[in-house]
């Protein structure tokens, strides 16, 4: 009997912004592979990694397969053939490949896989955790996809979601995409709260499936297989799909924001959140965008929040002195405009009173009393009462404690939506059905 090997498999910055999909190559990899007859170990991942990074393709995720085998030296060389015909390498793809042959991960994959969530890595801090554990590798361009492969290889779940992504036809792609509406805002109507950002009805809009030339028809995100499983049935669309996969995912689970930023220090690119206090009243310039800045230990930080997000509303009624929680990416500073952090949540944790100064009010009439004059007093209309000082009075704020999200479709992938406040999977199961992947025939 043959020996067998603990074989994972990490890849990513396969596509452009022009075509192709790192979830598509990893669809027609586990086409493959179910034909050399591995055994799955688990759902392949798919990671998103830090929104706010400069080179990002769409979605900023790497992908990783765990599996068993009797022949891994086949399966590198075959692995590699498919990088290299479904890499967009033309149109500026950068794609990593990782091999890791061992039963366990060390803990450092994991402490990597989150460095790459919150801030920028180098492609030297890259060249050498490759040496350092040894890695067999493979790239072309830059070999920028070898970050994504190696985090998502040994990617810690803090909490995890599923993604089920179905794929077009050959002759489809480039052509729109016409799928149902109703039956997806029916779709989420169903399986709510099992799936999430499936239909923005504040907008009437559908959010499962992409714009662009990818392979990508349609993709439903949810708690677990089988919900988003049953949400794919329910979608309907004038074109059939030519396979579909499910996704162990970190998307919906908020985790490029569990970092807090040095307020010292903010590094351009990095995501994380800030606590402070209102420092610059709320401003709102042409085209609907707000202003502030909230300060922590005297040290100001700019922020902004952008129109499309509706969280606008909510900042412009923000004060001086609110105690506030900010999560977003720092943008780079230009000749234009100075660093500023890009809000992606606001979280109010203290309101300060609104006071006005008012005119007193008579004792005997319980009516306002008009001025007499700069510095002359107040007098009452009606019986002639004089009053001295103004008085305060406390207006009603217009928002409240509690924590704020954009809507819906303005989330990012990692975006942890308002039906996951307090939801964390932490159960790993892997199902080995024939579910999670289908070919159509």
């Amino acid at each position: 009997m043959k020996e067998t090997s603990i074989l994972h498999i990490g890849f990513d910055d396969t596509d452009s912004r022009k075509g192709m999909c790192t979830t598509f190559l990893a669809y027609k990899v586990v086409e493959y592979l179910k034909k050399e007859k591995v055994k799955f170990l688990d759902y392949p991942y798919l990671i998103r990694f830090n929104p706010n990074v400069p080179w990002k393709t769409r979605g900023n995720g790497a992908v990783a397969l765990k599996l068993e085998t009797t022949r891994p030296q086949l399966i590198k060389k075959n692995v590699v053939k498919y990088i290299q015909k479904y890499s967009a390498v033309k149109d500026g793809a950068n794609p990593g490949l990782v091999f890791y042959e061992h039963k366990n991960i060390p803990e450092n994959f994991a402490k990597f896989g989150k460095m790459a969530l919150y801030r920028l890595v180098s492609r030297k801090e890259v060249k050498k955790f490759i040496q350092d554990n040894g890695l067999e590798t493979y790239h072309l361009g830059n070999g920028q996809g070898l970050i994504g492969a190696i985090g998502a290889i040994g990617y810690d779940f803090r909490d995890h979601t599923f993604e089920l992504i179905s794929y077009r036809n050959k002759t489809n792609l480039g052509k729109k995409r016409e799928i149902l509406k109703d039956s997806v805002q029916k779709m989420q109507q169903i399986t709510f709260p099992k799936t999430f950002n499936s239909f923005d009805e504040s907008k009437n809009r559908i959010l499962i499936a992409p714009h662009g030339p990818d392979p990508v028809l349609f993709g439903v995100r949810g708690e677990d297989p089988d919900a988003v499983i049953k949400g794919a049935s329910l979608v309907q669309s004038k074109e059939k799909f030519c396979g579909y996969m499910v996704f162990r995912s970190n998307q919906g689970t908020g985790d490029h924001l569990q970092n807090e930023l040095d307020v010292k220090n903010l590094k351009p690119f990095s995501s994380g959140y800030v606590i402070g206090k209102v420092s610059e009243k709320p401003k709102t310039v042409p085209g609907g965008h707000v202003f502030f800045s909230i300060s922590k230990n005297e040290i100001a930080v700019k922020c902004a929040v952008y129109k499309p997000t509706r969280l606008t509303t909510v900042a412009e009624k923000l004060m001086d002195g609110d105690l506030i929680k900010i999560g977003g990416g720092i943008r780079k500073s230009s000749k234009k405009h100075k660093q500023v952090l890009n809000v992606e949540f606001l979280e109010v944790l203290g309101l300060q009173k609104h006071m006005i100064m008012i005119n007193p009010i008579c004792i005997k009439c319980n009516k306002r009393m008009k001025s007499k004059g700069k510095n002359q007093g107040y007098k009452c209309s009606k019986c002639g009462n004089t009053g001295s000082v103004k008085i305060k009075q406390e207006i009603p704020r217009q928002i409240r404690k509690q924590f704020y999200l954009p809507v819906v479709s303005a989330h990012r992938h990692l975006t942890r939506p308002m039906q996951r406040t307090g939801k964390i999977n932490t159960n790993m199961e892997f199902h080995n059905s024939k579910k999670w992947f289908t070919r159509a025939n």
